[in-house]
Protein backbone atom coordinates (compact mmCIF):
# COMPACT_ATOMS: atom_id res chain seq x y z
CA UNK A 1 0.00 0.00 0.00
CA UNK A 2 2.84 2.39 0.85
CA UNK A 3 4.49 1.69 -2.51
CA UNK A 4 1.23 2.37 -4.36
CA UNK A 5 0.73 5.63 -2.41
CA UNK A 6 4.25 6.80 -3.26
CA UNK A 7 3.81 5.92 -6.94
CA UNK A 8 0.48 7.75 -7.18
CA UNK A 9 1.94 10.80 -5.39
CA UNK A 10 4.90 11.04 -7.77
CA UNK A 11 2.56 10.50 -10.73
CA UNK A 12 0.29 13.29 -9.44
CA UNK A 13 3.24 15.67 -9.18
CA UNK A 14 4.52 14.94 -12.70
CA UNK A 15 1.00 15.15 -14.16
CA UNK A 16 0.42 18.53 -12.48
CA UNK A 17 3.69 19.96 -13.80
CA UNK A 18 2.90 18.68 -17.30
CA UNK A 19 -0.58 20.25 -17.22
CA UNK A 20 0.85 23.60 -16.03
CA UNK A 21 3.39 23.65 -18.88
CA UNK A 22 1.02 22.33 -21.56
CA UNK A 23 -2.21 24.07 -20.47
CA UNK A 24 -4.52 21.96 -22.69
CA UNK A 25 -7.40 24.09 -24.01
CA UNK A 26 -6.22 27.00 -21.88
CA UNK A 27 -6.54 25.05 -18.64
CA UNK A 28 -5.99 27.28 -15.61
CA UNK A 29 -2.96 26.34 -13.50
CA UNK A 30 -5.21 26.20 -10.41
CA UNK A 31 -7.26 23.42 -12.03
CA UNK A 32 -4.05 21.47 -12.62
CA UNK A 33 -2.97 21.92 -8.99
CA UNK A 34 -6.39 20.89 -7.64
CA UNK A 35 -6.40 17.76 -9.83
CA UNK A 36 -2.97 16.76 -8.59
CA UNK A 37 -3.88 17.53 -4.97
CA UNK A 38 -7.03 15.40 -5.21
CA UNK A 39 -4.98 12.43 -6.45
CA UNK A 40 -2.47 12.92 -3.62
CA UNK A 41 -5.31 12.92 -1.07
CA UNK A 42 -6.72 9.76 -2.63
CA UNK A 43 -3.31 8.11 -2.35
CA UNK A 44 -3.31 8.66 1.41
CA UNK A 45 0.12 10.32 1.51
CA UNK A 46 -1.55 13.49 2.88
CA UNK A 47 -4.03 13.22 5.75
CA UNK A 48 -6.80 15.54 6.88
CA UNK A 49 -4.57 16.63 9.75
CA UNK A 50 -1.90 17.60 7.23
CA UNK A 51 -4.45 19.79 5.44
CA UNK A 52 -4.82 21.94 8.56
CA UNK A 53 -1.05 22.43 8.69
CA UNK A 54 -0.98 23.28 4.99
CA UNK A 55 -3.83 25.78 5.33
CA UNK A 56 -2.07 27.51 8.22
CA UNK A 57 1.15 27.73 6.18
CA UNK A 58 -0.37 28.97 2.92
CA UNK A 59 -3.30 31.13 4.01
CA UNK A 60 -1.40 34.15 5.35
CA UNK A 61 0.81 34.41 2.26
CA UNK A 62 -2.11 33.93 -0.14
CA UNK A 63 -4.28 36.53 1.65
CA UNK A 64 -1.40 39.03 1.55
CA UNK A 65 -0.84 38.52 -2.18
CA UNK A 66 -4.56 38.66 -3.01
CA UNK A 67 -4.99 41.87 -0.99
CA UNK A 68 -2.01 43.38 -2.81
CA UNK A 69 -3.49 42.44 -6.17
CA UNK A 70 -6.81 44.04 -5.13
CA UNK A 71 -4.89 47.24 -4.35
CA UNK A 72 -3.31 47.12 -7.80
CA UNK A 73 -6.70 46.54 -9.45
CA UNK A 74 -8.16 49.58 -7.66
CA UNK A 75 -5.32 51.76 -8.96
CA UNK A 76 -5.64 50.27 -12.43
CA UNK A 77 -9.40 50.93 -12.50
CA UNK A 78 -8.80 54.61 -11.65
CA UNK A 79 -6.46 54.97 -14.61
CA UNK A 80 -3.24 55.37 -12.63
CA UNK A 81 -1.26 52.84 -14.66
CA UNK A 82 -2.56 54.04 -18.03
CA UNK A 83 -1.59 57.57 -16.98
CA UNK A 84 1.85 56.29 -15.99
CA UNK A 85 2.29 54.48 -19.32
CA UNK A 86 1.63 57.67 -21.27
CA UNK A 87 3.98 59.51 -18.97
CA UNK A 88 6.70 57.03 -19.93
CA UNK A 89 6.36 57.89 -23.60
CA UNK A 90 6.31 61.63 -23.01
CA UNK A 91 9.33 61.50 -20.71
CA UNK A 92 11.21 59.30 -23.16
CA UNK A 93 11.32 62.36 -25.46
CA UNK A 94 11.22 60.36 -28.70
CA UNK A 95 14.04 58.03 -27.57
CA UNK A 96 13.41 54.28 -27.82
CA UNK A 97 16.40 53.65 -25.55
CA UNK A 98 15.10 55.95 -22.83
CA UNK A 99 11.66 54.34 -23.12
CA UNK A 100 13.30 50.94 -22.57
CA UNK A 101 14.79 52.01 -19.26
CA UNK A 102 11.58 53.70 -18.11
CA UNK A 103 9.58 50.53 -18.83
CA UNK A 104 12.02 48.42 -16.85
CA UNK A 105 11.87 50.88 -13.97
CA UNK A 106 8.07 50.80 -13.89
CA UNK A 107 8.02 46.97 -14.00
CA UNK A 108 10.52 46.88 -11.13
CA UNK A 109 8.44 49.29 -9.04
CA UNK A 110 5.22 47.40 -9.82
CA UNK A 111 6.71 44.21 -8.38
CA UNK A 112 8.28 45.93 -5.38
CA UNK A 113 5.05 47.75 -4.47
CA UNK A 114 2.66 44.97 -5.48
CA UNK A 115 3.92 41.53 -6.59
CA UNK A 116 5.32 39.78 -9.63
CA UNK A 117 2.09 38.13 -10.80
CA UNK A 118 0.15 41.38 -10.42
CA UNK A 119 2.90 43.24 -12.25
CA UNK A 120 2.68 40.84 -15.20
CA UNK A 121 -1.13 40.81 -15.30
CA UNK A 122 -1.51 44.61 -15.17
CA UNK A 123 1.50 46.06 -16.97
CA UNK A 124 1.67 43.63 -19.90
CA UNK A 125 -1.71 44.61 -21.44
CA UNK A 126 -0.90 48.30 -20.92
CA UNK A 127 2.51 47.92 -22.56
CA UNK A 128 1.00 45.98 -25.46
CA UNK A 129 -1.47 48.81 -26.07
CA UNK A 130 1.24 51.46 -25.72
CA UNK A 131 3.64 49.74 -28.12
CA UNK A 132 0.84 49.09 -30.61
CA UNK A 133 -0.10 52.76 -30.74
CA UNK A 134 3.53 53.68 -31.19
CA UNK A 135 3.32 51.77 -34.47
CA UNK A 136 6.16 49.37 -33.61
CA UNK A 137 6.62 46.12 -35.52
CA UNK A 138 6.51 42.75 -33.74
CA UNK A 139 10.29 42.36 -33.49
CA UNK A 140 10.56 45.90 -32.07
CA UNK A 141 7.97 45.18 -29.37
CA UNK A 142 9.74 42.06 -28.10
CA UNK A 143 12.70 43.77 -26.34
CA UNK A 144 10.35 46.01 -24.34
CA UNK A 145 7.91 43.24 -23.42
CA UNK A 146 10.58 40.63 -22.73
CA UNK A 147 12.82 42.83 -20.60
CA UNK A 148 9.80 44.20 -18.71
CA UNK A 149 8.54 40.69 -17.90
CA UNK A 150 11.97 39.43 -16.88
CA UNK A 151 12.64 42.44 -14.67
CA UNK A 152 9.16 42.21 -13.11
CA UNK A 153 9.68 38.56 -12.19
CA UNK A 154 13.29 38.86 -11.01
CA UNK A 155 12.36 41.90 -8.89
CA UNK A 156 10.44 39.66 -6.48
CA UNK A 157 13.79 38.56 -4.99
CA UNK A 158 14.80 41.70 -3.00
CA UNK A 159 11.77 41.65 -0.68
CA UNK A 160 9.90 38.48 0.26
CA UNK A 161 6.43 39.99 0.10
CA UNK A 162 6.47 40.33 -3.71
CA UNK A 163 6.02 36.62 -4.44
CA UNK A 164 3.55 34.19 -2.93
CA UNK A 165 5.92 31.21 -2.98
CA UNK A 166 8.60 33.31 -1.23
CA UNK A 167 6.11 34.13 1.51
CA UNK A 168 4.96 30.52 1.92
CA UNK A 169 8.52 29.22 2.21
CA UNK A 170 9.40 32.13 4.50
CA UNK A 171 6.89 30.76 7.00
CA UNK A 172 8.42 27.30 6.74
CA UNK A 173 11.94 28.44 7.69
CA UNK A 174 10.65 30.79 10.38
CA UNK A 175 12.10 34.06 9.03
CA UNK A 176 10.27 37.39 9.12
CA UNK A 177 10.24 39.99 6.36
CA UNK A 178 12.61 42.26 8.25
CA UNK A 179 15.36 39.61 8.43
CA UNK A 180 14.71 38.59 4.84
CA UNK A 181 15.08 42.14 3.55
CA UNK A 182 18.10 42.88 5.75
CA UNK A 183 19.96 39.90 4.29
CA UNK A 184 18.61 39.77 0.74
CA UNK A 185 17.86 43.30 -0.45
CA UNK A 186 21.42 44.47 -1.17
CA UNK A 187 22.74 41.33 -2.95
CA UNK A 188 19.49 40.95 -4.92
CA UNK A 189 19.61 44.59 -6.02
CA UNK A 190 23.24 44.23 -7.10
CA UNK A 191 22.20 41.16 -9.07
CA UNK A 192 19.34 43.11 -10.67
CA UNK A 193 21.72 45.89 -11.74
CA UNK A 194 23.93 43.35 -13.53
CA UNK A 195 20.80 41.66 -14.86
CA UNK A 196 19.39 44.82 -16.46
CA UNK A 197 22.79 45.80 -17.88
CA UNK A 198 23.19 42.40 -19.56
CA UNK A 199 19.58 42.53 -20.77
CA UNK A 200 20.23 45.88 -22.41
CA UNK A 201 23.34 44.58 -24.15
CA UNK A 202 21.45 41.56 -25.50
CA UNK A 203 18.40 43.51 -26.71
CA UNK A 204 20.02 46.76 -27.86
CA UNK A 205 20.18 45.92 -31.56
CA UNK A 206 16.42 45.29 -31.75
CA UNK A 207 15.41 48.50 -29.95
CA UNK A 208 14.07 51.33 -32.12
CA UNK A 209 16.32 54.32 -31.56
CA UNK A 210 13.48 56.83 -32.02
CA UNK A 211 9.75 56.70 -31.31
CA UNK A 212 6.84 58.97 -32.18
CA UNK A 213 5.03 60.04 -29.01
CA UNK A 214 2.87 62.46 -31.04
CA UNK A 215 1.67 59.59 -33.20
CA UNK A 216 0.66 57.58 -30.15
CA UNK A 217 -1.28 60.42 -28.56
CA UNK A 218 -3.08 61.12 -31.83
CA UNK A 219 -4.13 57.48 -32.24
CA UNK A 220 -5.40 56.80 -28.72
CA UNK A 221 -9.05 57.81 -28.26
CA UNK A 222 -9.69 60.36 -25.55
CA UNK A 223 -11.26 57.74 -23.28
CA UNK A 224 -8.14 55.60 -23.54
CA UNK A 225 -5.74 58.45 -22.82
CA UNK A 226 -7.04 59.03 -19.34
CA UNK A 227 -9.67 56.41 -18.45
CA UNK A 228 -12.53 57.58 -16.27
CA UNK A 229 -12.31 59.24 -13.78
CA UNK A 230 -8.94 60.59 -14.87
CA UNK A 231 -10.09 62.23 -18.09
CA UNK A 232 -7.93 64.68 -20.02
CA UNK A 233 -7.89 67.77 -17.78
CA UNK A 234 -9.38 70.86 -19.45
CA UNK A 235 -7.03 73.29 -17.71
CA UNK A 236 -3.91 73.53 -15.58
CA UNK A 237 -5.89 73.50 -12.34
CA UNK A 238 -7.57 70.20 -13.25
CA UNK A 239 -4.22 68.71 -14.28
CA UNK A 240 -2.71 69.61 -10.92
CA UNK A 241 -5.71 68.14 -9.13
CA UNK A 242 -5.38 64.87 -11.04
CA UNK A 243 -1.64 64.69 -10.37
CA UNK A 244 -2.28 65.33 -6.69
CA UNK A 245 -4.86 62.53 -6.58
CA UNK A 246 -2.46 60.06 -8.16
CA UNK A 247 0.37 61.16 -5.88
CA UNK A 248 -1.79 60.64 -2.80
CA UNK A 249 -2.87 57.17 -3.97
CA UNK A 250 0.72 56.10 -4.55
CA UNK A 251 1.82 57.53 -1.21
CA UNK A 252 -0.91 55.52 0.50
CA UNK A 253 0.34 52.35 -1.20
CA UNK A 254 3.85 53.20 0.02
CA UNK A 255 2.50 53.52 3.57
CA UNK A 256 0.87 50.09 3.24
CA UNK A 257 4.23 48.63 2.19
CA UNK A 258 6.03 50.29 5.08
CA UNK A 259 3.31 49.04 7.43
CA UNK A 260 3.80 45.46 6.24
CA UNK A 261 7.50 45.54 7.10
CA UNK A 262 6.90 47.31 10.40
CA UNK A 263 4.29 44.80 11.56
CA UNK A 264 6.53 41.93 10.46
CA UNK A 265 9.30 43.26 12.71
CA UNK A 266 6.93 43.25 15.70
CA UNK A 267 5.51 39.82 14.89
CA UNK A 268 2.08 41.07 13.78
CA UNK A 269 0.55 39.11 10.84
CA UNK A 270 1.33 41.07 7.68
CA UNK A 271 -1.94 40.05 6.02
CA UNK A 272 -3.79 42.34 8.47
CA UNK A 273 -2.06 45.40 7.03
CA UNK A 274 -2.44 44.23 3.41
CA UNK A 275 -6.16 43.53 3.79
CA UNK A 276 -6.77 46.74 5.77
CA UNK A 277 -5.04 48.85 3.12
CA UNK A 278 -6.97 47.26 0.25
CA UNK A 279 -10.28 47.76 2.08
CA UNK A 280 -9.50 51.45 2.64
CA UNK A 281 -8.78 51.91 -1.06
CA UNK A 282 -11.94 50.04 -2.03
CA UNK A 283 -13.98 52.21 0.33
CA UNK A 284 -12.37 55.39 -1.00
CA UNK A 285 -13.10 54.40 -4.58
CA UNK A 286 -16.73 53.59 -3.75
CA UNK A 287 -17.26 56.86 -1.87
CA UNK A 288 -15.20 59.25 -4.01
CA UNK A 289 -15.64 57.74 -7.49
CA UNK A 290 -19.02 56.02 -7.00
CA UNK A 291 -17.58 52.67 -8.11
CA UNK A 292 -18.82 49.76 -5.97
CA UNK A 293 -16.41 46.87 -5.35
CA UNK A 294 -18.41 44.33 -7.38
CA UNK A 295 -15.88 44.39 -10.23
CA UNK A 296 -13.11 43.37 -7.80
CA UNK A 297 -14.85 40.03 -7.27
CA UNK A 298 -14.50 39.35 -11.00
CA UNK A 299 -11.02 40.80 -11.56
CA UNK A 300 -9.24 39.35 -8.51
CA UNK A 301 -7.35 36.14 -9.44
CA UNK A 302 -8.78 33.95 -6.68
CA UNK A 303 -7.13 30.99 -8.36
CA UNK A 304 -3.81 32.17 -6.87
CA UNK A 305 -4.86 30.88 -3.44
CA UNK A 306 -6.26 27.65 -4.92
CA UNK A 307 -3.05 27.10 -6.90
CA UNK A 308 -0.79 27.70 -3.89
CA UNK A 309 -2.86 25.43 -1.65
CA UNK A 310 -3.08 22.65 -4.24
CA UNK A 311 0.65 22.75 -5.03
CA UNK A 312 1.57 22.64 -1.35
CA UNK A 313 -0.67 19.60 -0.82
CA UNK A 314 1.25 17.84 -3.60
CA UNK A 315 4.64 18.89 -2.22
CA UNK A 316 3.62 17.86 1.29
CA UNK A 317 2.74 14.45 -0.13
CA UNK A 318 6.22 14.19 -1.66
CA UNK A 319 7.66 15.09 1.74
CA UNK A 320 5.60 12.43 3.47
CA UNK A 321 6.81 9.69 1.08
CA UNK A 322 10.42 10.65 1.80
CA UNK A 323 11.45 12.66 -1.28
CA UNK A 324 12.72 15.68 0.66
CA UNK A 325 14.59 13.34 2.99
CA UNK A 326 16.37 11.82 0.00
CA UNK A 327 17.27 15.28 -1.28
CA UNK A 328 18.56 16.16 2.18
CA UNK A 329 20.82 13.11 2.25
CA UNK A 330 22.10 13.89 -1.24
CA UNK A 331 22.89 17.57 -0.64
CA UNK A 332 23.77 17.80 3.05
CA UNK A 333 27.45 16.73 2.88
CA UNK A 334 28.32 19.48 0.36
CA UNK A 335 25.93 22.12 1.71
CA UNK A 336 27.33 21.99 5.26
CA UNK A 337 31.01 22.30 4.27
CA UNK A 338 31.18 26.09 3.91
CA UNK A 339 28.69 28.96 3.84
CA UNK A 340 29.63 29.79 0.25
CA UNK A 341 29.01 26.15 -0.67
CA UNK A 342 25.61 26.40 1.02
CA UNK A 343 24.58 29.30 -1.18
CA UNK A 344 26.09 28.18 -4.48
CA UNK A 345 24.87 24.58 -4.32
CA UNK A 346 21.32 25.38 -3.21
CA UNK A 347 20.95 28.34 -5.59
CA UNK A 348 22.12 26.40 -8.65
CA UNK A 349 20.19 23.29 -7.60
CA UNK A 350 17.04 25.37 -7.24
CA UNK A 351 17.63 26.88 -10.71
CA UNK A 352 17.71 23.40 -12.26
CA UNK A 353 14.68 22.24 -10.25
CA UNK A 354 12.70 25.32 -11.32
CA UNK A 355 13.48 24.72 -14.98
CA UNK A 356 12.38 21.10 -14.70
CA UNK A 357 9.31 21.51 -12.50
CA UNK A 358 8.47 25.27 -12.29
CA UNK A 359 9.67 27.49 -9.45
CA UNK A 360 6.59 27.16 -7.23
CA UNK A 361 6.92 23.43 -6.48
CA UNK A 362 10.72 23.62 -6.72
CA UNK A 363 11.08 26.24 -3.97
CA UNK A 364 8.64 24.41 -1.72
CA UNK A 365 10.55 21.14 -2.15
CA UNK A 366 13.89 22.86 -1.61
CA UNK A 367 12.66 24.68 1.49
CA UNK A 368 11.29 21.52 3.08
CA UNK A 369 14.59 19.75 2.29
CA UNK A 370 16.81 22.34 3.98
CA UNK A 371 14.66 22.32 7.12
CA UNK A 372 15.52 18.61 7.54
CA UNK A 373 19.31 18.98 7.16
CA UNK A 374 20.03 20.04 10.72
CA UNK A 375 21.68 23.26 9.55
CA UNK A 376 22.75 26.05 11.86
CA UNK A 377 20.51 29.11 11.89
CA UNK A 378 22.91 31.02 9.63
CA UNK A 379 23.27 28.10 7.20
CA UNK A 380 19.50 27.68 7.06
CA UNK A 381 18.95 31.34 6.21
CA UNK A 382 21.74 31.28 3.62
CA UNK A 383 20.29 28.13 2.03
CA UNK A 384 16.80 29.59 1.94
CA UNK A 385 17.86 32.92 0.42
CA UNK A 386 19.97 31.06 -2.17
CA UNK A 387 16.89 28.98 -2.97
CA UNK A 388 14.97 32.21 -3.58
CA UNK A 389 17.68 33.53 -5.92
CA UNK A 390 17.53 30.32 -7.92
CA UNK A 391 13.73 30.16 -8.07
CA UNK A 392 13.10 33.88 -8.71
CA UNK A 393 15.99 34.61 -11.10
CA UNK A 394 17.52 31.31 -12.26
CA UNK A 395 14.09 29.97 -13.24
CA UNK A 396 13.83 32.66 -15.94
CA UNK A 397 16.23 30.82 -18.27
CA UNK A 398 13.19 29.10 -19.80
CA UNK A 399 9.65 30.56 -20.08
CA UNK A 400 8.27 27.48 -18.30
CA UNK A 401 10.36 28.19 -15.19
CA UNK A 402 7.89 30.52 -13.45
CA UNK A 403 4.12 30.87 -13.27
CA UNK A 404 4.48 34.59 -14.09
CA UNK A 405 6.36 33.77 -17.32
CA UNK A 406 3.69 31.28 -18.33
CA UNK A 407 0.97 33.89 -17.76
CA UNK A 408 3.02 36.44 -19.73
CA UNK A 409 3.37 34.08 -22.71
CA UNK A 410 -0.39 33.45 -22.57
CA UNK A 411 -1.13 37.20 -22.64
CA UNK A 412 1.13 37.67 -25.66
CA UNK A 413 -0.52 34.83 -27.58
CA UNK A 414 -3.96 36.25 -26.77
CA UNK A 415 -2.88 39.60 -28.22
CA UNK A 416 -1.37 37.93 -31.32
CA UNK A 417 2.22 38.89 -30.47
CA UNK A 418 4.53 36.11 -31.54
CA UNK A 419 7.56 35.27 -29.44
CA UNK A 420 8.98 31.74 -29.59
CA UNK A 421 11.37 29.96 -27.26
CA UNK A 422 14.31 30.81 -29.54
CA UNK A 423 13.59 34.56 -29.18
CA UNK A 424 13.29 34.11 -25.43
CA UNK A 425 16.36 31.94 -24.77
CA UNK A 426 18.56 34.00 -27.11
CA UNK A 427 18.34 36.66 -24.40
CA UNK A 428 18.06 34.61 -21.22
CA UNK A 429 20.90 32.11 -21.75
CA UNK A 430 23.70 34.71 -21.79
CA UNK A 431 22.01 36.84 -19.08
CA UNK A 432 20.56 34.61 -16.35
CA UNK A 433 23.42 32.21 -15.40
CA UNK A 434 26.02 34.94 -14.72
CA UNK A 435 23.38 36.95 -12.85
CA UNK A 436 22.52 34.01 -10.56
CA UNK A 437 26.16 33.24 -9.81
CA UNK A 438 26.96 36.91 -9.18
CA UNK A 439 23.93 37.27 -6.89
CA UNK A 440 24.89 34.18 -4.88
CA UNK A 441 28.45 35.44 -4.41
CA UNK A 442 27.13 38.85 -3.31
CA UNK A 443 24.72 37.09 -0.95
CA UNK A 444 27.57 35.20 0.73
CA UNK A 445 29.72 38.28 1.28
CA UNK A 446 26.77 40.44 2.38
CA UNK A 447 25.51 37.89 4.92
CA UNK A 448 29.05 37.44 6.21
CA UNK A 449 29.18 41.22 6.71
CA UNK A 450 25.78 41.88 8.33
CA UNK A 451 25.49 38.83 10.56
Amino acid sequence: MEGAAATLTVFSFLLTVLMIFWRPKGLNEAAAAVTGAALVLLSGSVTMGDLKTIAATVSGAAITILATIVTAIVLESTGVFAWAAQGLVLRAKYSGIRLYWYINLVCFLMTIFFNNDGSILITTPILILLLHHLGLKNHQKIPYLLSGALVATASSAPIGVSNIVNLVSLNIVGMDLYDYTRMMFVPAMLGLLLFTALLFICTYRDLPKTISADRMLMRIPESRKFPHPLQEPPDLSAAKKRSGLIRNLLLFVLLIRIGIFTTSYFGIPIEWVAVGGSLVLLGWRWWHLKKPPADILVKTPWHVFIFAFGMYVIIYGLKNIGLTEQLMLLLKPAVTQHLLNTGMIMGLFMTVMSLLFNNHPALMIGTLAITQMGLTDLQLKMAYLANVAGSDIGSLILPCGTLASLMWMHLLRRNKIRIDWMDYTRVTFPVIPPTVIFTLICLYYWISYVV
